[in-house]
């Protein structure tokens, strides 16, 4: 289930609603609605800091006119959140297999090697 996007503004924790994305090339700030994805170039604001951005001079702010609404959650993250609710609780899943003694004896993934001189 994907979990709810936060601010992108250090020390924020309000609920993301909207999305900054720059165009250097054109010197201009574009804040729109949210993005369905995160994207590794664009960052995610709650309303306040979405409403008062502000852009270094000679730049152009671009604003999604309206209201910014925290989105709704879509008919395929609903579907996603059933089907893994719905594998978790299934009874005819294979028990799951315990781990083979390792080679000191004891369970586990780590071994102790011979060290080198």
């Amino acid at each position: 289930m994907p979990s709810v996007r936060k601010c992108s503004r250090t020390g924020c924790l309000e609920p993301a609603v909207a999305t900054l994305t720059y165009a250097y090339s054109d010197s201009t700030a574009v804040v729109g609605p949210l993005a369905t994805a995160s994207e590794p170039h664009s960052y995610d604001l709650c309303e306040e800091h979405a409403l008062r951005l502000t852009v270094p001079k000679g730049w152009e702010v671009v604003r999604h006119e309206g209201d910014f609404s925290a989105p709704e959650p879509s008919s395929d993250e609903l579907t996603a959140l059933a089907e893994a609710v719905r594998e978790a609780g299934r009874s005819d899943r294979p028990a799951p297999q315990a781990e083979p003694d390792g080679p000191s004896g004891r369970r586990g993934h780590l071994r102790v090697l011979p060290g080198r001189s």
